[in-house]
């Protein structure tokens, strides 16, 4: 699966969870006794799937860092005077732009 859908996946769950949660505390102001009881677990395993899910996304993402931290290291690695040409221009087009403040 992408990011991109992944984070679509993401913000899906997080409007249902939402509207999950504003459907159930709406029926806890009329609700008593065990009713009450019912609504309160059920609103706990809807926060602890998206708990779940938000986990499993801060895992992708932290993944992925790893991985681009790495890919840049070993590019760096295997070509340092390409490297240090890149950082130059940027260096120098970001000198560009202050000085122009």
């Amino acid at each position: 699966m992408t990011s991109e859908a992944q984070r679509n996946e993401l913000i899906t769950d997080a409007k249902s969870l939402m509207n999950d949660a504003d459907e159930i505390v709406k029926s806890m102001a009329t609700a008593s006794g065990d009713k009450l009881a019912d609504l309160g677990e059920k609103l706990r395993i809807k926060l602890r799937g998206a708990k779940e899910k938000i986990a499993d996304a801060q895992y992708i993402v932290a993944d992925k860092a790893k991985a681009a931290a790495r890919a840049t290291d070993d590019y760096v690695h295997d070509n340092p005077w390409q490297a240090i040409g890149i950082a130059a221009g940027v260096a120098f087009v970001l000198g560009l732009l202050v000085n122009r403040r």
